[in-house]
């Protein structure tokens, strides 16, 4: 662990003053949790503060914070536990499920394949992917900009979400193993949908599986062959991957997951007769892919939305192609400051033109957060637990903290560690 600038130490130390005395037989487990990696910035010590009292206070194993600003990394840091036991420290470049933040990539390589002629926005889905025929003839009025905007017809607070649905698509599929995306789209094909197309706005991982199956059947490879050498590869992320169920499947320098509200549960049937830790067997990480199935460290993900913040040049891009990928759908209300986007959440400010853009993600054991502000900056926190003690999304409650910490920041480094951090 780097040893800490005196006046980073003393702004932790004081924060982790105002924290109840741990229970006997925990001060251990807070040393660890308090221990830093990565490159000390004396300029950003408010940002080890709050990690290192967030953490604590939170009860989560551990966390990793990347920040870029005007595209340049200038905070890389690991915060707590990778694994518990044995103990090993967060590094700022070990791999996390990242969930959600999946789609932002996936709406990148679709606007990608719009640009070269291959996709239309607007066509049906169905004429540009062939599928079998669906029960429901509403999925012929389906269209691509509707999968990415979450307008396509499901609805699982109506229904259901089929990506978390394995034991019931094994069953009415008579599978022996996990199901694939394809399989689970067979399922739904079936099934009636919650609304018209377009008609409003529901969040889907299943529109962002179709997703995926569109750009496989364009190239003719694999989803993550395809966005690996589009998106990735032009940015020099080398080390993103997809993610596997299993826990002996870990990635090399990957977490370990932890969730510890409900740390059991029901394993997807076939597989084994006793309860799973949630994060390894509950669900298929798999059948995720195109949606929520990506490893990438923070710096991964701020390479990635640092990319947009000059979209002149962009190196994934065209302007117009970003312009899309940010605009409010037809029919969102217009006196409604955020929407969902192509691929990311989107709020407009008071000044014309100018807008943050984000996602969150969620899995049992992780929860991210990927932001890009409209002064140059950008961020991720990446957590390996789910929850914080009150019931929330640990990566949703330090959103607001980590804007005000950014707002304490008098002068930010002028160096970029991005080379140090490949």
């Amino acid at each position: 662990m780097p040893h800490l600038h005196r006046r980073a130490w003393l702004q932790g130390a004081a924060a982790l003053a105002l924290l109840p005395r741990p229970a006997p037989g925990a001060a251990q487990a807070a040393a660890s949790a308090a221990s830093v990696t990565g490159r000390e910035q004396p300029a950003l010590a408010v940002f080890d503060a709050l990690m290192q009292r967030f953490i604590i206070e939170q009860q989560l194993p551990g966390a990793q914070l990347a920040i870029t600003h005007e595209r340049r990394l200038v905070h890389a840091r690991g915060y707590g536990l990778a694994e518990r036991v044995p103990a090993r420290a967060v590094q700022p470049t070990d791999l996390f499920r990242i969930a959600s933040i999946s789609k932002p990539f996936t709406a990148v390589a679709v606007l990608q394949a719009v640009e070269r002629g291959r996709i239309a926005l607007d066509a049906p889905l169905l004429a540009q992917l062939p599928l079998p025929a669906p029960r429901d003839a509403r999925w012929h009025r389906i269209t691509v900009r509707q999968l990415l905007q979450h307008r396509a017809g499901w609805d699982r607070e109506r229904s259901f979400d089929p990506m978390f649905a394995a034991s019931r698509v094994m069953q009415a599929l008579q599978l022996d193993g996990m199901p694939t995306a394809r399989d689970i789209i067979t399922f739904m094909l079936r099934q009636p949908l919650d609304f018209e197309p377009g008609e409003r706005y529901a969040y889907s991982n299943f529109g962002y599986c179709l997703l995926g199956r569109l750009l496989e059947h364009l190239g003719g490879e694999r989803y993550e062959v395809s966005v690996r050498r589009d998106v990735l590869s032009p940015l020099g992320i080398r080390r993103m991957r997809l993610g596997q169920t299993a826990l002996e499947g870990r990635a090399p320098g990957e977490v370990r997951y932890y969730a510890e509200r409900n740390p059991l549960g029901r394993p997807i049937s076939g597989l084994t007769h006793d309860a799973v830790p949630l994060p390894y067997g509950a669900w298929s990480l798999e059948a995720m892919d195109s949606h929520g199935g990506w490893l990438a460290s923070a710096v991964d993900l701020v390479r990635f939305a640092a990319a947009f913040d000059d979209p002149a040049h962009c190196p994934l891009l065209k302007p117009a192609s970003i312009a899309t990928m940010f605009a409010r759908p037809d029919g969102a209300a217009d006196s409604v400051p955020v929407h969902y986007a192509c691929g990311w959440r989107v709020r407009r400010l008071a000044q014309p033109g100018q807008i943050n853009t984000w996602h969150t993600g969620m899995l049992d054991g992780s929860s991210t957060l990927l932001v890009r502000r409209h002064d140059g900056l950008d961020w991720a926190v990446l957590f390996n637990g789910q929850y914080t003690p009150d019931g929330r999304p640990a990566a949703v409650k330090i959103d607001r903290l980590l804007h005000e910490a950014a707002g304490q920041v008098r002068q930010w480094p002028a160096d970029d560690q991005f080379d140090a951090c490949l």
